[in-house]
Parts: C-alpha cells; sequence; structure tokens
C-alpha cells in the first residue's frame, strides 16, 4: 500500500475557488489535536493485510454524518445514523474485507462491534460509530474482529492516522488521506484533515465509500452538520466511477474542540471542503482500473441542479468513458449524454471542448485538429467542458475512464 506524496495542482472548478487561509499539510485524521488512531490486522481479509481500524477522541467530539440513499442500507449505516443523532460520540470502528450487509445476524455483529469497541475504551455503545466495507452478503467473522479489539485499542497513537488509513481499505491502491492548516485574519488557527477508501461502486449519493473527517475547532452540532453537508454536497455527491451505489456509505466527522482560539465559519467551512475535495479526487484516480481522471463541467445552465444532472449524465455514460480511456475527442458521445439527462436545453447552443481544445460550437462540429484534441485529451487528467449559451450556473462532477482492468477486475471479485 502506498502513499500519496505532493498534491497535483488543483482541478479548475473543484474545491473551494478561495483558498486563502488553507495551507496543505501532511497527515491525515489524527493531525487535528484530540485525536488517536489505530489499525490492524483482524483476519477478515484473506489477504491477511490490516482490517481494522479504530479513531478515537480523547474526551466527547461533536459529531455530524451522512450514509448511504441505497435502500438497502447497511446495519452499519443505521447504527451509525442513530448514536451521531445526540451530537456527540467518542470513536469510529471500522473493518474491512466484509460489508456485514444482507446476512442474518448483520444486526446483531454491528452492535457486537460497537459494544466490543465500547467495552475496550471503557465508553458508552452510542458513542461509537460503525463503518464497514467489503463483500456483500458474507456472514461477519465476528469473534475474529471482537479478539482484535485489544490490539487495536492498544495500537492507538496521535501518530497512527496512516495506519488506520490502511486499514480501512478494500481494493483501494493507494491510502487516501489530506490535512490543512487553517488561519483566518483575526489569528484564529485550527486542523482539519481526514481519511477516506473507496475505489469501486463509486456513484452518489454518495459512493462506496468511507470517510472520516476531523478537526480541533470547537463546533456545535448545527453548525459541523451544516458545513458538513454543503462539502459532501459538491465534492462526494458528485464523483463516479461505475455509477453503482454502495449500502454502506458513510461520512461522518468528529470536532474535538481543543483548539483555543478556532478560525471563523466561513474559512472553517472552506478548509473542510478543501479535505473532502482532496479525498473525493483520490477516490476517483484510484477508480477500479482507472487510468485517468476526468472533470466534466457544465457552464452557463439555468441552474446549478441542471447543470450538474447534465454533467453526471456525461460523467456516467459508458460510450463517453471508453472514449477518455482511448483518448478519442468523440465529442457526440457527450451530445448523447446530454441529450438523455432529462433535462431542457437548446442543442444549437451548445459547445464542447476536451482540454481546452473546442470540437463543438453551437451544436455541431468545430474546425479542430483532431491530433491536437487527442493529446489533450492523453493525460491522467481530462477536462471536458460543456457550454450551455443560457444561464450562469456552473457545476462540475469527476469520472475515470473505463477499462478492460476495470471489467476484468470486477467480474472476478468474489472468485
Amino acid at each position: 500500500m502506498t502513499v500519496p506524496t505532493t498534491p497535483r495542482a488543483p482541478i479548475a472548478g473543484w474545491g473551494p475557488t478561495d483558498r486563502s487561509g488553507l495551507e496543505r499539510i501532511d497527515g491525515g485524521v489524527t493531525s487535528p489535536a484530540g485525536f488517536r488512531a489505530g489499525g490492524v490486522v483482524s483476519g477478515v481479509k484473506p489477504s491477511g493485510r490490516p482490517d481494522l481500524a479504530l479513531v478515537v477522541a480523547d474526551a466527547p467530539a461533536t459529531v455530524a454524518a451522512m450514509t448511504t440513499q441505497n435502500l438497502v442500507k447497511a446495519s452499519a449505516c443505521v447504527l451509525t445514523d442513530r448514536n451521531v443523532a445526540d451530537g456527540r460520540a467518542r470513536a469510529v470502528v471500522i473493518n474491512a474485507g466484509n460489508a456485514n450487509v444482507a446476512t442474518p445476524e448483520g444486526e446483531a455483529h454491528t452492535e457486537r462491534l460497537a459494544s466490543g469497541t465500547a467495552d475496550a475504551l471503557g465508553i458508552a455503545a452510542d458513542d461509537v460509530l460503525v463503518m464497514s466495507t467489503g463483500v456483500i452478503g458474507v456472514p461477519l467473522p465476528i469473534e475474529r474482529i471482537e479478539r482484535a479489539l485489544p490490539a487495536v485499542v492498544a495500537d492507538l497513537d496521535p501518530h497512527g492516522g496512516a495506519r488506520a488509513a490502511e486499514a480501512m481499505t478494500t481494493t483501494d491502491t493507494v491510502i487516501k488521506q489530506a490535512a490543512y492548516r487553517v488561519s483566518d485574519a483575526r489569528g484564529g488557527t485550527c486542523t482539519v484533515a481526514g481519511m477516506a477508501k473507496g475505489v469501486g461502486m463509486i456513484e452518489p449519493s454518495m459512493a462506496t465509500l468511507l470517510v472520516v473527517l476531523s478537526t480541533d475547532a470547537p463546533l456545535g452540532a448545527n453548525l459541523l452538520r451544516q458545513l458538513l453537508r454543503g462539502a459532501v454536497r459538491t465534492t462526494f455527491n458528485r464523483i463516479s466511477v461505475d455509477g453503482d451505489g454502495s449500502t454502506s456509505d458513510t461520512v461522518a466527522m468528529l470536532a474535538s474542540g481543543v483548539a483555543p482560539t478556532p478560525p471563523g465559519p466561513e474559512v472553517l467551512g472552506r478548509a473542510i471542503h478543501a479535505v473532502c475535495a482532496d479525498l473525493a479526487r483520490a477516490v476517483v484516480a484510484d477508480g477500479e482500473g482507472a487510468s485517468r481522471v476526468a472533470a466534466i463541467t457544465v457552464t452557463r445552465a439555468e441552474t446549478e441542479g441542471e447543470a450538474e444532472q447534465l454533467a453526471r449524465a456525461v460523467a456516467t455514460s459508458l460510450l463517453v468513458r471508453a472514449a477518455i480511456h482511448g483518448a478519442d475527442p468523440n465529442w457526440g458521445r457527450v451530445l448523447m449524454a446530454l441529450g438523455n439527462a432529462r433535462v431542457a436545453f437548446d442543442p444549437r447552443r451548445v459547445g464542447v471542448t476536451f482540454g481546452g481544445v473546442t470540437v463543438c460550437r453551437f451544436g455541431v462540429a468545430a474546425s479542430f485538429d483532431h491530433g491536437q484534441a487527442r493529446n489533450a485529451m492523453d493525460k491522467p487528467e481530462v477536462a471536458i467542458g460543456v457550454d450551455l449559451g443560457t444561464g450562469d450556473a456552473t457545476a462540475t462532477v469527476l469520472t475515470c475512464d473505463l477499462t478492460p482492468d476495470y471489467v476484468r477486475f470486477n467480474a472476478e471479485y468474489t472468485t
């Protein structure tokens, strides 16, 4: 498992446009003060790799969470929804390698995971959030996890964020973490950070995605919930790898409140947005079999909702994603996908660009150099622009190319 190093330059239209007061730093979920984390082997993964992660706040923390909208909802999500209702939590326990979904004793096993973690930490069970990820429909070997709980508690460390980030992965090839030091003009400072896992079954809302975010800023539950929802709406809810929404998606954020002079909520909201944007981008870049990330940006739409719906239609088109893989500037596929989005627009006003090269103008082919357009697409990150020419709303959705490796991997996922 490798660790990403220097972050790439921001993608236009992705994340907060105003990054004043935000300094990207090395680290992850334990970068803010007041948190410890660890990760160990419980024996759930056949590979023998770490598969049990734990993040703990040293004192009761403010919490907010968002979970999947899939009707087949993991019992871990149900328990987490229940335990965040009072706005307070102490720990997040994550098992990887088994989703604990659609099994006869799934709910009981989730309760045992929460209560066992609570007993090992000496806290209340309703202060524990649970996340589970892996194969659906296979009974969770709960006894193995219970035997490993003392070890993961013993592994807790203020510098243990990377170990937890590794232990929560399944088919990820890199660990995904991000951290920002935040400041404002009044001298307020704090840290916002997080970790994520996810590479396949990625489609809002949210994505096959587990995310734990943290900050040392003191926040009330209502404000934390508001800031988290705003950040998730334009990041984790605007990515797609394969168009399939998971049963287990969870994004949870804890605030320890130990920063003595925190910044104001505006810059803090930008920081949460930046961490979520970085992690969401890392999820798409690590998509199963992916070789390119594509940012689909729709501009001059009537409303942001319509811009998002149109961008998502392009991002989830298998034909468009295959063209992205082949660096084929096939703009007709983009128009086709737009026309299937069930959003009214005038095709005669549409313009399309690939990597800044205009390939379609006013709904028909523009005069362009095919080789130049192909070169613009033959990059690790590709920008596809759609100009509707009518309004002033914009939205960006991230996706990745569709590759033979994706098909091969998912054809043999459980065999």
